[in-house]
């Protein structure tokens, strides 16, 4: 094992032995305690290499930092490949396409677009290829497509791309809500060559507007060759998001549906319940109501095919309307139920009837309906008019005309 101490990327302090074993694993310690980790191939390790690489005219420094990355670049286990940037062909160049495509940007890979609107200005502004057609796009061989269209779109997209023109080596990436339907369609579609990932970030461009830091993203490595371009350039694709912070999470994509369907359709669901409220901010909100406000503005301002598509495109989520139609009704009927009693003690038992004597053993008058029929307040009706009791007639009730003479007796 070799320790060397690195400091504002020159090599000081190195203590040459005699039959030095230069070869991995190797262990680089700076001031923060920096492992660099010791598969020659892999992406971080790359990075760090170039983090730590001596400055040009610093030529003595030069020669020590590559006589030790020497062995490591020969080990016969390994072959490093200078990582080229990708080219990432988008279909469908929305909100949440123009979203992803800024952080492929910023790390320096190129982005192809192309959609149903024009976006060209857009393009020419932010530095990224716009194409008006789809076939023109697929001809600069892009080494990854991301299909950011709508779930409802998607199918007749994916079939309209002109597959002979793409490069055998190809991945194709969704970033759809739902993941067993694009699973499916890219299967039965995209020729066996072609690898497949399916991805959705957890978040859009409104709640990752601050960063991606700890925000979760699922990825399912459906279809990639192993230990070829493809594969490398897999693991270069996912880097993106986990350079940018996220919480990488690989999860089949049934359990994704399944899970989903418990959360964001749930959500979504909710959102729509409360936008048909009209509810409004009021001088007294508290923590909880102004949280209800933000979730009711988050859901509508997503197009209520992406809220049709969560509800069409996953098995899982009739289950779960049928699950909160339960729900709320459990919890009316609990409501409703203990309102039930508390009437029917403070009515029927506590005030009696106006004109009717009870008898002592008598049946407690009931025009309340019984507890397991309570639904809503329609359940409860007016009193029945009075009815004759075991063979003696009840007073008639007075009417106008002899409360009227009584008045004037």
């Amino acid at each position: 094992m070799a320790t060397f101490h690195l400091c504002n990327s020159k090599v000081k302090n190195i203590q040459f032995q005699p039959h030095l074993d230069l070869t991995p694993p190797m262990s680089f310690t700076s001031h923060t305690n920096l492992a660099i980790p010791n598969e020659p191939n892999s992406i971080k390790f790359n990075q760090l290499r170039q983090k730590f690489r001596p400055q040009p005219d610093n030529r003595r420094s030069t020669q020590i930092f590559n006589h030790i990355e020497k062995p490591i670049m020969d080990h016969p286990s390994s072959t490093v490949h200078d990582e080229v940037p990708l080219k990432v062909g988008i279909i469908g160049f929305g909100n949440f396409g123009q979203f992803i495509a800024k952080a492929l940007k910023r790390q320096g890979h190129a982005v192809l677009a192309t959609s149903r609107s024009d976006y060209s200005d857009y393009c020419k502004e932010h530095g990224i290829q716009y194409f008006g057609d789809m076939e023109r796009m697929c001809e600069e061989q892009p080494d990854v497509v991301l299909v950011c269209s709508s779930i409802l779109s998607t199918e007749s997209v994916i079939r309209k791309i002109p597959m002979h023109k793409l490069k055998s080596d190809i991945i194709f990436v969704d970033v759809l809500s739902v993941k067993q339907f694009p699973r499916n369609l890219f299967l039965e579609v995209l020729p066996p060559e072609f690898g497949i990932v399916c991805t959705h970030p957890m978040f859009g461009p409104e709640s990752g507007k601050n960063g991606w830091a700890g925000l979760p993203f699922v990825y399912d490595k459906v279809r990639i060759a192993d230990n070829g371009t493809q594969d490398r350039k897999c693991a270069q694709f996912l880097s993106i998001f986990e350079n940018e912070g996220c919480r990488m999470v690989e999860m089949s994509c049934e359990e994704h549906d399944r899970h989903a369907a418990g959360s964001q359709f749930i959500t979504h669901t909710i959102g729509r319940i409360l936008s048909h409220l009209n509810l409004e901010s009021t001088p007294i909100n508290t923590k909880g109501y102004e949280t209800l406000l933000q979730l009711t503005e988050n859901t509508v301002s997503d197009s209520f095919d992406l809220y049709y598509g969560l509800f069409m495109y996953n098995v899982n989520a009739t289950e779960q309307i049928e699950n909160l139609d339960r729900a709320f009704e459990t919890v009316k009927q609990k409501l409703f139920g203990r309102l039930h009693d508390i009437l029917r003690k403070q009515i029927v038992e506590r005030v009696p009837m106006q004109g009717r004597t009870r008898e002592a053993n008598s049946p407690t008058p009931c025009f309340l309906p019984n507890n397991e029929n309570m639904k809503d307040l329609t359940s409860f009706a007016l009193p029945p008019p009075p009815q004759e009791a075991k063979g003696e007639s009840l007073p008639p009730m007075p009417t106008k005309d002899t409360t009227r003479v009584a008045s004037i007796q």
